[in-house]
């Protein structure tokens, strides 16, 4: 891929992967692999050299804020940390006047934040790129990482099975759109109360390629059955430490481990997006064994976060 050349999503959002096609999702692989290439042999590639982003932190961060600040120093630019107490936001300021400011400041704008609508609005004020780096409803940044991450250890993408367990939360619902874009099978185990929106479930529908497949069990055994990849997440979110006795119970028999490793084929690996509670979502075991591509992941957030960035601005 000529880095040179105009990129086909130049000036774009990243606010749900609903937005995007199948070739424009592989793009963005693709310039991930590429930037991480250059980045393990040493190569610059300061593609965004005197550019900022602007990063707004309403939810607390340890990859989301360390990866896009990483990513746009080894581009060349800023990455500008702001927390709802440094902004006017936190004292009542609506955010079509903060996208209008930060907007004149910087060249592309990244929020984390909890409520999906405020993004929309984010993005619908400003004159640059919006990125959504997790709201209460999708994680999609979050989800480029992860079929990075696969793609590195099978090598490709369509026609592979992954088993996601748990809680239908926001992880799960860009998984489903990315396995969609990508022509992946995916199998939710999640217990009844912890299903995936209706409404996540139609847009993958809608959005599949040639392969994608989406289903919803309940039994975590039927899920994990020759699955390619195993996928978890924590049972309670930020914002839902009051239901963390409800969910711990609700969830138990979802946990990933060696018992359900084995249903999988023999060269199946494991993700989590991190952070994980262990001996809860997964056991310390699996965490740590072979399978576990769960760190090489966490590294892979910040490759595919250049990736969105060299995009978009």
């Amino acid at each position: 891929m000529d880095l040179k050349k105009e990129s086909i999503l130049r000036g774009r959002d990243y606010i749900s992967l609903t937005d995007f096609k199948p070739d424009e999702f592989q793009y963005l692989l693709e310039l991930a692999q590429e930037l991480k290439d250059k980045q393990k042999k040493g190569i610059p590639h300061p593609l965004l050299q005197g550019k900022t982003l602007a990063m707004i932190f309403q939810k607390a961060s340890t990859r989301t804020r360390v990866s896009f600040e990483v990513a746009m120093y080894h581009l060349g630019g800023l990455g500008m940390f702001l927390s709802s107490s440094d902004l006017q936001i936190g004292r009542g300021e609506p955010i079509q006047d903060t996208a209008r400011v930060l907007a004149s400041y910087s060249e592309g704008i990244l929020i984390r934040t909890y409520s999906h609508k405020e993004v929309m609005t984010l993005a619908e004020h400003s004159k640059v790129p919006v990125i959504n780096g997790l709201t209460d409803d999708e994680h999609p940044t979050q989800a480029l990482a992860d079929m990075l991450t696969i793609l590195e250890a099978k090598g490709k993408l369509q026609g592979l099975k992954m088993a996601y367990f748990g809680d239908g939360n926001n992880v799960a619902v860009s998984l489903i759109h990315a396995c969609a874009l990508s022509g992946m099978e995916l199998v939710l185990a999640c217990p009844e109360g912890y299903r995936p929106p209706a409404k996540a479930l139609a847009q993958g529908e809608a959005m599949k390629a040639a392969g994608a497949k989406i289903t919803v069990v309940d039994d975590p055994k039927e899920a994990a059955a020759q699955a390619d990849v195993l996928y978890t997440d924590v049972w309670t979110s930020m914002g839902q430490e009051k239901e963390s006795a409800v969910r711990l119970k609700a969830l138990y028999g979802y946990q990933v481990n060696e018992e359900l490793l084995k249903l999988a084929k023999p060269d199946a690996i494991v993700l989590h997006c991190l952070p994980a509670h262990r001996g809860e979502e997964i056991t310390d075991s699996i965490m740590e064994g072979p399978h576990s591509r769960i760190f090489q992941e966490a590294e892979n957030r910040m490759h595919a976060h250049k990736a969105i960035l060299a995009a978009l601005l």
